[in-house]
C-alpha cells in the first residue's frame, strides 16, 4: 500500500524508501556505486549518448545536480569559469549561475534562471530535500538570478522553447536542452542520474561547434 501510494504520487524512489522506514518496513530500494560491476551497462550506455551528442554539450548529474559524467562538446560552456567552481565535486548550476561562472557569459540570465529555479523548486516539492533547500538559497541570492517571477509575461511568443544564449568570442551560441532519465530504474542511485543534452537552436550554433570540433570545412 505504501508503495502503491508513492508510486501515484510520483515519489522518488529514495523518499519511497523513507516512507517505508517510517511505516515500519525495510527499504524496498538498494543503492549501488555507480563503478559496481552491476552497473556496467549502464556506464556504456551513458558513455556512447555523450559520446554520440559531441560536438554538442551534454553532461550526466545526480540528485544534488553535481556532475557525474559530461562529453567534451561542455568544454565550450565551460570555458572562463573560475576553476574554484570546476573543482570536484562540480555542481553545475552552481557553476552556471554564479557571477564568477557561466553566468557573465549568458545573454538570457534573467528568464534562463527563472527557468532553472523553477525545476529546482519542483524537485524540492517532490523530495523535501533540505540540501536542495540550501542551494535554492544559495543560487537564489547571485546578480542577475531571477526567481519567483510571473514567466509568462516575459516569455516571447514566437519561441518555440526557451534557448539560452551563451557568448562565446563575437558570436552568440544559443541551445535547448532535452533531459532523459531511466525510466524503469530500481536502484537509488540511478534514479537520481539525469543526462541533459544541449542541442543547437539556429544554425550558426550548430556550424560554430562544429568547426570547432573538425576544423571548418
Amino acid at each position: 500500500m505504501v508503495l502503491h501510494l508513492a508510486a501515484s504520487l510520483e515519489i522518488p524512489l529514495r523518499e519511497r524508501n523513507g516512507l517505508l522506514l517510517a511505516a515500519g518496513f525495510s527499504p524496498a530500494y538498494a543503492e549501488s556505486s555507480l563503478d559496481a560491476p552491476l552497473m556496467a551497462p549502464i556506464r556504456e550506455a551513458l558513455d556512447q549518448l555523450l559520446s554520440a551528442h559531441d560536438p554538442f554539450p551534454a553532461v550526466v548529474v545526480d540528485r544534488y545536480w553535481n556532475l557525474v559524467l559530461a562529453n567534451s562538446g561542455v568544454l565550450t560552456l565551460v570555458e572562463g569559469i573560475h576553476d574554484e567552481l570546476l573543482r570536484p565535486p562540480i555542481n553545475v548550476l552552481r557553476a552556471t549561475l554564479h557571477p564568477s561562472g557561466l553566468a557573465p557569459r549568458i545573454e538570457n540570465l534573467g528568464e534562463y534562471s527563472r527557468h532553472l529555479l523553477g525545476r529546482l523548486r519542483r524537485q524540492i516539492f517532490l523530495t523535501g530535500d533540505s540540501d536542495l533547500g540550501e542551494l535554492f538559497g544559495e543560487l537564489a541570492a547571485f546578480p542577475g538570478v531571477r526567481v519567483g517571477e510571473d514567466e509568462e509575461a516575459h516569455l516571447d511568443p514566437n519561441q518555440v522553447v526557451l534557448p539560452i544564449r551563451v557568448r562565446a568570442g563575437s558570436q552568440i551560441l544559443s541551445f535547448f536542452t532535452m533531459i532523459s532519465t531511466l525510466g524503469t530504474a530500481l536502484d537509488l542511485t540511478l534514479a537520481d542520474l539525469a543526462m541533459e543534452s544541449f542541442f543547437p537552436a539556429d544554425e550558426m550554433t550548430s556550424r560554430a561547434l562544429r568547426e570547432k570540433a573538425n576544423g571548418p570545412r
